[in-house]
């Protein structure tokens, strides 16, 4: 019988044997511990933005959507959209709006869809809920805007606004829209069709969700004629199952009023036109959404191909253009008009964009030296010439 010793020397040789193995196995187990943690963190950030946007809503218990002020369809489709993404993880939601929703169109969308939107006149009325902001990126037009600080921003607007926790704007997309519809179906939202029962889908997408982001697409594209990219042809493929035709075509067809014809009838009438652009000043109107419309209409003119319409309301000049022009960036034209007068804002995309201007600081007020109308419209023609 081995000696207490020599029994410890036995030991020591065999756990030296076998050393440099258990060595290899820690390494390896390591490694492997090392590649699953890599794994997971790959996957981590390669979900889908629709994905990482409902857990962020699930973090919350209620969040204020926030639309632009005087919303269109393509902000309130997304607000409305949001909604439907909070529902599947149980978070409230709180549709707000500045401004007023006063275009005909606008106004058909919100009683066909029957959303259910509340008017904030200041900031203090969010009730210090967390914020997202749909189609803008950073909140405006109301008291205490420039101190919301949201928590999410989803948009396809030029501009720097971001969210403290999410942020996903897409400048090349045709409508914000689009990217809600992609959210939707990343987390498993399905439009369901006449024949189709909604029992059968886990999780149902409301008609009034897909008709609403589908009619977002066409009134932000033109009906998906201008600056649109394959993400738009693939969203209303998505959602065409799940609308309902006859209130897309009740949005779509509203009546006019008297006023928004005779504004047309106006731009038509007072259009100056040099070469192939047109610019026209309506004067005093009581429904600024009449304007674009207006512009929209001047674009038809054979033989143009860039159009400004301007109006007066409410002690300020609101501003709305049109192009198909490829030489034409209309938000860059129209940002670059305004540039140097004080208290004015203008911008948009190359076929499109829209600005505000204080008329008494476009007189002179402040540290500008002031603008005629005359002398505005010459600096629209230069702009669209290219000389600005």
């Amino acid at each position: 019988m081995r000696s207490p010793v020599a029994q410890r020397g036995v030991v020591d040789d065999a756990l030296r044997a076998v050393g440099p193995d258990l060595a290899l196995l820690a390494a390896g187990v390591a490694a492997v511990v090392l590649l699953a943690v890599l794994w997971l963190a790959v996957q981590w950030l390669r979900r889908p933005p629709g994905v990482r946007f409902q857990r962020l809503l699930d973090d919350h218990d209620r969040v204020a959507v926030l639309m632009h002020p005087n919303p269109d369809p393509d902000a309130m489709s997304c607000a409305l959209a949001v909604a439907a993404i909070a529902e599947t993880v149980d978070t409230e939601t709180r549709l707000c709006y500045p401004g007023q929703i006063r275009h005909q169109e606008n106004r058909a969308f919100r009683t066909v869809l029957e959303l259910e939107a509340e008017r904030i006149d200041t900031a203090d009325e969010l009730d210090d809920d967390p914020v997202v902001l749909v189609d803008h990126n950073a909140a405006r037009g109301f008291p205490g805007a420039e101190g919301v600080d949201p928590i999410a921003v989803v948009d396809h607007h030029p501009g720097d606004g971001e969210g403290t926790s999410f942020t996903d704007v897409r400048t090349n997309y045709g409508a914000c829209a689009s990217i809600l519809a992609e959210y939707l179906e990343a987390v498993g939202v399905r439009p369901i069709g006449d024949d189709e029962d909604a029992d059968d889908a886990a999780q149902p997408l409301p008609w009034e969700v897909a008709t609403g982001l589908l009619y977002g697409i066409q009134s932000d594209t033109n009906h998906l004629t201008k600056g649109c990219t394959g993400a738009e042809f693939s969203a209303a493929a998505y959602l065409f199952p799940g609308i309902d035709e006859g209130a897309l075509d009740r949005i779509a067809n509203p009546q006019v009023s008297a006023e928004t014809l005779e504004i047309k009838a106006r731009a038509i009438r007072e259009r100056e036109i040099r070469g192939s652009f047109a610019v026209a000043a309506v004067g005093d109107v009581s429904n600024v959404d009449a304007i674009p419309q207006a512009a929209d209409e001047l674009l038809y003119l054979e033989g143009i191909t860039a159009v400004v319409v301007y109006g007066k309301y409410d002690d300020s000049l609101h501003l709305s253009g049109r192009s198909r022009d490829d030489r034409v960036h209309m938000g860059d034209i129209l940002s670059s008009v305004v540039d140097d007068i004080p208290m004015a804002s203008a911008g948009g995309h190359a076929r499109m964009g829209g600005g505000q201007i204080s008329i008494a600081h476009m007189q002179g007020i402040g540290p500008s030296e002031g603008l005629t109308e005359h002398e505005f419209t010459e600096r629209l023609f230069g702009a669209l010439s290219g000389d600005i």
